[in-house]
């Protein structure tokens, strides 16, 4: 008798094939329920953290500034906050280690585009499609926003 209770208790310590599907099937539908909902929020925190990092590199541009009298031009870009130009404009009182510890790209993976018109300095995102213009959630983002 104990070794028929033995195997009728190890044989129900399992799932069924039925009872796993069911689980699997109820956890689709509530990430067909919650992913929608969800997405918007990632969109909108990416173009959050957007801004949060141009704002950075343009604090680092001002610190540039500051120390040389000058933003980096055009053709220096932003890697001149990471490492001292050796191209005209030479900055004459550059920081030890730099502005920045490295160029961040945008969340979307791609690099912020960076231009010094006369002293007006404009940093930009093209936003989740990597294309200048856009709009809606496809809309740049720079610091002039």
């Amino acid at each position: 008798m104990k070794q028929k209770r033995k195997y009728l208790l190890r044989r129900r310590s399992g799932f069924t094939l039925i009872e796993i599907m069911v689980v699997v099937v109820i956890l689709g539908l509530l990430a067909a329920l919650v992913v929608p909902r969800i997405g918007p929020q990632v969109a909108e925190a990416q173009r959050t953290t957007a801004r949060t990092q141009i704002k950075s590199i343009e604090d680092a541009l001002e610190m540039y500034r500051m120390h040389n009298g000058f933003y980096p031009s055009t053709q220096q870009g932003l890697e001149a906050l990471v490492t001292a130009p050796t191209t005209s404009p030479v900055p004459k009182h550059y920081q030890d280690g730099g502005y920045l510890k490295k160029v961040p790209e945008d969340p979307w993976g791609n690099p912020y585009v960076y231009r010094n018109q006369n002293g007006r300095i404009s940093i930009v995102s093209y936003g989740p499609d990597g294309e200048e213009g856009g709009e809606g959630t496809n809309a740049d983002i720079s610091n002039d926003d």
